[in-house]
């Protein structure tokens, strides 16, 4: 009966992804539609897409498993700056600027982004190519967390979890593009929301209650992380100098992901944007807030959990073990949703960053809007086929935690792409030589990080402070190497920015989307 109730709920929870893929085909029949929905996505669509795609296997079970077991009750402040530096204030200070100097620049990417706005078309390769080689970790790490979860509720062989994953999750993106993704991303995170709910009422009732797990948690004693007794539910945990570093990297870093920048390119409308930062921030509070909230107890099963042989990654399983069969259904199809709305925007991020901006005009010269939609759908095949093959050969080669494949990933890409996004948003003399430092800087450091470690200071040889490193190096090459560079032509900057001064009925600065009549007003 207990498995019954579980495959039950996937086999619906699946039906319904298909069929909205499915049901969305009308909207990808061109670039536009597939790659940004036409640019018509309301508010809670986007909000939840954006949440979604924040937030995958990786948070509930690698980060929320190590962070917790290290930082205690005190993890809870990583989930905390996801919702108020990586949600409210990023939409605030992104939003609406991403979206109206986007559409000017008729950019569907990130990397027709740079080519656009610094004059040159090297830029927009190159991006290309650093999304294409560090989105391929971050994909691969999304299975893992999912495996452990499947192994506990199913006993099924992890290859055919990541298998069965990747070929539904292709599906429906293939079918519907941009606009199923987002309709799925709303869905899945209805049952995120719902499911992070139930699942920390449920493990804490089987702890006593919250204050029984807290005086629990209050007497747990590691003499290797601290001599402080209390340690672990006191309010900044026993390392708050590396627990801020893990707060900046998942927080700031969603600022220059091109997954997640992308976003603010397919909103609707003005009204849109501030409704969709409001219930962003709401998501991330409830989810991430949550999923540390959680980890931050999982020292109160050290004794079921062995983690110098079954890794951080066995934390949050093991926590779950003991919950009721309806309950282990609602926590893998939570997991599940994490994981496919992440891994679906990491792809069409990748294929359509392939297409549009290596493939198109430089491999393949006259490339018809048929033939673009044609090759952005294979490569979805095929970039989930080599997340696949990477998954299952870290798996069985136990190579690395979740953290830290994604925090190689997030730190190259948020480095890379932090400064020089932003600056170009807001700063006129932005200099293109200050984006080409940033890149090499960014790339350089997270490759080194991997190969050479032992080089690096004790506190960076972290892959996620490493990370913050590069994040916060690039807040600072792009307006050094800016003002002791060549600057942009003037006329060229003041054409871009002239955009945020175009009369629609208020000035784009206030309001954004198509421009209209007043009789249409």
């Amino acid at each position: 009966m207990d498995m019954a109730i579980k495959i039950g709920m996937l086999v619906v929870f699946f039906g319904i992804m298909i069929g909205v893929g499915f049901y969305c085909r009308k909207h990808s029949t061109d670039v536009n539609g597939f790659v940004l929905g036409g640019r018509s996505v309301g508010p809670w669509l986007t909000a939840f897409a954006y949440g979604t795609s924040y937030f995958s296997a990786v948070v509930f079970v690698g980060y929320a498993g190590q962070f917790g077991w290290k930082f205690g009750i005190a993890s809870t402040w990583a989930g905390i700056g996801n919702a108020l530096i990586g949600s409210l204030l990023a939409w605030a200070v992104l939003g609406r600027r991403t979206r109206v100097m986007s559409q000017h620049l008729n950019s569907a990417t990130m990397p027709q982004f740079f080519e656009g706005r610094f004059d040159s078309k090297a830029l927009k390769l190159a991006a290309s190519v650093v999304i294409f080689v560090f989105l391929i970790p971050y994909t691969a790490s999304l299975y893992n967390g999912l495996s452990r979860l499947f192994g506990m509720a199913f006993n099924i062989d992890y290859s055919v979890c990541v298998i069965a994953m990747a070929v539904l999750t292709a599906v429906y993106v293939i079918a519907g593009g941009y606009m199923a993704t987002a309709i799925n991303d709303f869905i899945q995170g209805i049952i995120m929301l719902v499911g992070i709910v139930a699942v920390i009422v449920a493990v804490l009732k089987n702890q006593g209650g919250l204050m029984e797990a807290l005086n629990g948690l209050g007497q747990v004693n590691d003499p290797a992380v601290s001599q402080t007794p209390g340690v672990f539910n006191s309010f900044l945990g026993p390392d708050p100098l590396n627990l801020l570093g893990v707060v900046l990297l998942t927080s700031l870093g969603t600022w220059g992901l091109p997954q997640m920048v992308q976003k603010f390119y397919a909103i609707k409308d003005e009204k849109a944007i501030n409704k969709g930062m409001i219930i962003s921030t709401i998501f991330a509070l409830v989810v991430a807030g949550g999923c540390y909230f959680l980890g931050g107890f999982g020292r109160l099963f050290s004794d079921k959990v062995d983690i110098a042989k079954d890794g951080f990654d066995a934390i949050i399983p093991t926590m779950l073990s003991d919950l009721p069969a309806v309950l282990i259904a609602v926590v893998v199809v939570l997991v599940l949703s994490a994981s496919m709305s992440t891994l679906s925007s990491l792809v069409l991020a990748s294929s359509s960053t392939l297409t549009l901006d290596f493939i198109k005009g430089t491999v393949v010269k006259n490339l018809s809007e048929k033939k673009q939609l044609f090759i952005m759908r294979v490569l979805i095949a095929v970039f989930i086929a080599i997340s696949v093959v990477i998954a299952i050969l870290q798996y069985k080669s136990n190579v690395t935690f979740i953290a830290q494949l994604m925090g190689v990933s997030w730190g190259a890409l948020a480095g890379a792409f932090l400064g020089p996004f932003l600056y170009g948003l807001y700063w006129k003399r932005t200099s293109k030589l200050s984006v080409w430092v940033c890149f090499a800087f960014s790339c350089v450091v997270m490759i080194a990080n991997i190969f050479v470690k032992s080089w690096f200071p004790a506190i960076l040889q972290s892959p996620i402070n490493a990370g913050v490193f590069c994040m916060l190096a690039s807040l600072v090459i792009v307006p050094v190497v800016s003002l002791f560079s060549k600057p942009p032509k003037k006329e060229y900057v003041e054409e871009i920015f002239s955009c945020y001064d175009k009369k629609v009925v208020v000035s784009a600065r206030d309001a954004i989307g198509d421009p209209v009549s007043k009789e249409e007003v």
